[in-house]
């Protein structure tokens, strides 16, 4: 069974950092594209980041560009998000996912507020 593990969010000030991470299970990690995705309150989940197999290659949406770096470790099975500069429209629920998987971890919520 696949599942996702999301951990390391919490309450930070604008300006501050948190780096999340997402364990994997049920599936051959190193094979996937992995996504980072968010859910601000009353918002649609959006997609953040995703990272090739071999982590050779990134993409971010650009309102996140320069701020936060998502990378990975195939051994661990396991993703992350490294997000800097961390500004209030940035609060929400983060979670990750893989393509074709329609299950979704619990999430872990970030709120950026002084």
């Amino acid at each position: 069974q696949v599942q996702f593990v999301e951990s390391g969010g919490g309450l930070v000030q604008p300006g501050g950092s948190l780096r999340l991470s997402c364990a994997t299970s049920g599936f051959t990690f190193s094979y996937y594209f992995m996504y980072w995705y968010r859910q601000a309150p009353g918002k649609e989940r959006e997609l953040v980041a995703y990272i090739s197999p071999t982590g050779g290659s990134t993409i971010y949406v650009d309102s996140v560009k320069g701020r936060f770096a998502i990378s990975r470790d195939n051994d661990k099975s396991t993703v992350y998000l490294q997000m800097n500069s961390l500004k209030p429209e940035d609060t929400g629920v983060y979670y990750c996912n893989r393509p074709g998987q329609v299950n979704w971890g619990q999430g872990t919520q970030v709120t950026v507020s002084s």
